[in-house]
């Protein structure tokens, strides 16, 4: 077995731009479920708005690059506001139940055929990455060593990406120690007593809603720069993944959500190299390849589990938030 070239697939995914898009989307959680207390099960909605924001404003409309990344974080305010309006005065359940939904009938309305001119229906969208390819001040050529080398392309994304990333870990750790960030997380703690205090909850929330949805769309751009847009790409699981990550790293954290993408991306490559290849080498004979790829699932779902039972705070979680999130 090739262990070099599987230590290699896993170290790549360190700096991959999908560690960084759900770095990303995980920090917009962290925002409203860690910081505020906001159940959204709805992230994948907001992910696939900036996707297909993107996408469609320049293959449609000849948007450019910035114009494209307003109308994406434009989309995702209006959609806040669609799923906060009705549901940010009740209970915390409620908006559990309405982003879930919102997010499949988002998907779905991009995978019907009556928007197919401009979706792409269940095919997608591709050819919308010369613009923000022009933009790439690296020379072509092929850059870095061992498992991290790449074209001038994959570098700048990659640059980009995780500059996003970092510009929003300093803006999160910024606002929340603010008198604004004081106020998230009274709420999330108790917001009957932040009420009483004279402060209205509900337009704290609705901004905090708008807020982490803005990093989630943010994070769609970046999820579809390296491959085309597809539908099936953000389905519930993908929702359910960032909740992993942000577990994993610690809920209303930082470094958290970010360290967590990184660990959850290296395990899921480490676990689909390593069965892939004993599949190959005969060691699970009563396992076919297809079996095999839905394993390494179980595996990662394992090792997150052991991190739960052993570090039910996350890792870079405290006692405190721990008791929030039970």
């Amino acid at each position: 077995m090739d262990w070099g070239a599987i230590f290699s697939n896993a170290a790549v995914e360190l700096i991959s731009p999908t560690t960084a898009a759900y770095a990303l989307a995980a920090l917009g959680l962290a925002v409203h479920f860690g910081y505020t207390g906001l159940l959204n099960f709805g992230q994948a909605g907001f992910m696939a708005l900036g996707a297909y924001g993107y996408a469609i404003s320049i293959l449609t409309f000849g948007f450019p690059v910035w114009g494209a990344f307003l109308v994406g974080v434009g989309a995702s305010v209006v959609f806040a506001l669609i799923l906060g309006i009705p549901t940010l005065r009740l209970r915390a359940d409620y908006l559990a139940i309405v982003t879930i939904a919102a997010a499949e009938i988002v998907r779905l309305l991009f995978t019907t055929n009556t928007f197919a001119a401009v979706t792409g229906s269940a095919n997608g969208l591709s050819g919308y990455k010369n613009e923000f390819a022009a933009l790439n001040p690296i020379p072509p050529g092929t850059y870095g060593f061992g498992p991290f080398t790449n074209n001038e392309y994959d570098w700048w994304l990659r640059i980009v990406a995780w500059s996003i990333v970092i510009l929003a870990c300093l803006l999160i750790w910024s606002i929340m120690r603010s008198p604004w960030g004081r106020v998230i997380k009274g709420i999330r703690e108790d917001e009957d007593a932040v009420r009483a205090l004279g402060k209205n909850v509900y337009a704290y929330k609705m901004q905090s809603l708008i807020l982490g949805g803005v990093f989630g769309t943010i994070a769609g751009m970046i999820f579809a720069l390296p491959r085309a847009v597809v539908p099936s790409n953000y389905m519930t699981t993908l929702t359910f993944f960032i909740y992993a990550i942000l577990l994993l790293g610690g809920a209303a954290t930082i470094l958290g959500p970010v360290i967590g993408s990184m660990i959850f991306w290296v395990l899921l490559s480490f676990f689909s190299g390593f069965i892939a290849r004993a599949v190959e080498a005969g060691w699970f004979p009563f396992m076919t390849s297809i079996q095999a790829g839905q394993v390494r699932f179980i595996l990662v779902g394992v090792a997150i589990m052991l991190i739960v039972i052993f570090r039910p705070q996350g890792i870079f979680g405290n006692k405190k938030e721990l008791a929030f999130v039970q």
